[in-house]
């Protein structure tokens, strides 16, 4: 059974490089791959502009930094966070050799992220990982923690009733 490392996807500025909170998700996750060299790693996000995808921006990356592309596994049509663990969830029942999820994303979303995916049996680990705190505003920090508090209770109703309607 095999180590997916999958690494939320964020912003992408419009001339296609990661924002500093997905360069930090990278970095996280790239340094778990460094650790563990036989886990796969699954960027996950769609397109939020007319840019390059989430996963496409961070699977880019990761070639850059020597990660071989047969070590990638790309989920790139994701808009949010419920719907990339969802998408994944479908890859990794597909390929049916999934071990443990390496959760990569930023800790302030690490809980919500490790709900959900517990909710659909997987054994989690949360890496430590990188961030920029001392960069956000009080008040952008608590906007950050205030749509954490809101979205995972919300995102783990809606998990719960879907996973009802296909039982």
């Amino acid at each position: 059974m095999k180590d997916y490392v999958i690494i939320f996807g964020a912003a992408v500025r419009p001339s296609g490089h990661p924002s500093p909170t997905l360069r930090h998700r990278i970095e996280g996750a790239l340094a778990w791959a460094e650790a563990h060299p036989q886990a796969l790693l699954m960027p996950t996000g769609g397109r939020t502009g007319g840019g390059p995808s989430e996963a496409e921006v961070v699977t880019q990356c990761l070639a850059e930094a020597g990660i071989d592309p047969a070590r990638i596994v790309p989920e790139a049509c994701a808009r949010d966070t419920l719907e990339s663990v969802r998408l994944c969830d479908d890859i990794l029942r597909r390929r049916g050799d999934c071990g443990r999820v390496i959760c990569c994303t930023s800790p302030y979303h690490q809980p919500r992220c490790l709900l959900l995916l517990r909710l659909l049996g997987y054994k989690v680990v949360l890496p430590p990982m990188p961030h920029s705190w001392r960069r956000l505003s009080a008040l952008n920090y608590g906007r950050v923690i205030l749509r954490e508090l809101l979205a995972t209770p919300y995102d783990a109703l809606l998990m719960l009733a879907s996973r009802r309607r296909r039982h």
